[in-house]
C-alpha cells in the first residue's frame, strides 16, 4: 500500500516551467507589429487630447488675464480723468 501512495505522488511531481509552448515566448502578443501600432496609435491619441485639453485651459485662462487687464486698464482712464 505504501508503494501505491509513493509512485502517485511521485507521478505528480512534475514542474510547471515544463509545459509545452507553441514556439512563441510569454509576452509575445506585445511584441508582434499590429499591437505595437495599435498601442502606439492609443498612445497618440491620449497624447493630442490631453494636449488640446491644457491649450483649451490656457486659452481660457488668457481670456481671463485679457478681460482682467481690459478692466483695470478701464479703472486707470476713469482715475486719470477725474483728476
Amino acid at each position: 500500500m505504501l508503494a501505491r501512495v509513493t509512485r502517485v505522488v511521485s507521478a505528480r511531481r512534475v514542474p510547471l516551467g515544463m509545459r509545452g509552448y507553441s514556439g512563441r515566448t510569454e509576452g509575445s502578443v506585445a511584441q508582434t507589429k499590429e499591437f505595437g501600432k495599435k498601442e502606439r496609435a492609443h498612445e497618440d491619441e491620449y497624447a493630442r487630447r490631453h494636449d488640446a485639453e491644457l491649450l483649451r485651459k490656457l486659452r481660457a485662462e488668457v481670456d481671463k488675464k485679457k478681460k482682467e487687464l481690459a478692466e483695470l486698464e478701464a479703472k486707470v482712464e476713469e482715475h486719470e480723468q477725474t483728476k
